[in-house]
């Protein structure tokens, strides 16, 4: 996700909102969300406009998930 903090208000993508549910799908499978975090956080990132907010929806997961 952004590295650039001006990135973080690009309007985020199709791809983009895909790829942060994959992560999460990752985080779940690892047992690091409850099944409730992972709903919450898949209706977020759906809902996400910028790739900022994506971001703050696995800022804590560990970047191997990425």
């Amino acid at each position: 996700m952004p590295e650039d903090p001006r990135d973080a208000q690009v309007r985020a993508s199709d791809d983009d909102r895909e790829e942060t549910v994959r992560q999460l799908q990752r985080g779940l499978t690892q047992g690091r969300l409850t099944v409730d975090e992972f709903d919450e956080r898949v209706r977020a990132a759906y809902a996400a406009r910028t790739l900022g907010e994506l971001a703050e929806l696995t800022r804590d997961l560990p970047r191997s998930l990425w």
